[in-house]
């Protein structure tokens, strides 16, 4: 197929469905979110479309006026906050982090009794979890 066919493709389809490229209002968001859960019911087959939604998506969670109070909360959120959230998410307790020391470090380090997470700390934390190292700043 050449170029001009695929062109033809991408605009009908956008024609059709334009909310997979650009969300504009809430029932586009809703109608990405529902087209969202019917593509990872086979994600290999549909990552293409997934990894256009998903940034789709994104945009309209990170500008919309919908989201700006919890946009605003996270981004109040520290490095220990984060690390609280991972712990729970995971079911883990001060004794499942040896990336950080021992237990009396970490629950200190949770208490904000002693030091913030080191760079050591975080570049663990990032591996153990495969996080970007950026969320725990």
């Amino acid at each position: 197929m050449g170029f001009e066919g695929i062109k033809g493709k991408a605009h009908a389809l956008f024609e059709e469905a334009g909310f997979i490229a650009h969300i504009a209002d809430e029932s586009d968001y809703a109608q990405a979110l529902a087209l969202m859960g019917d593509l990872i019911e086979d994600y290999e087959a549909n990552r293409p479309l997934i990894d256009i939604l998903a940034h789709s998506i994104e945009i309209w969670e990170d500008e919309s006026d919908e989201f700006a109070e919890f946009n605003a909360r996270i981004a109040k959120l520290g490095g220990v906050d984060v690390l609280r959230l991972l712990m729970e998410q995971h079911g883990l307790g001060i004794a499942d982090l040896p990336e950080i020391g021992s237990k009396s470090l970490v629950s200190k380090i949770l208490n904000g009794r002693s030091r913030n997470l080191t760079r050591d700390h975080i570049a663990a934390l990032s591996k153990r979890f495969s996080v970007s190292p950026a969320i725990f700043f």
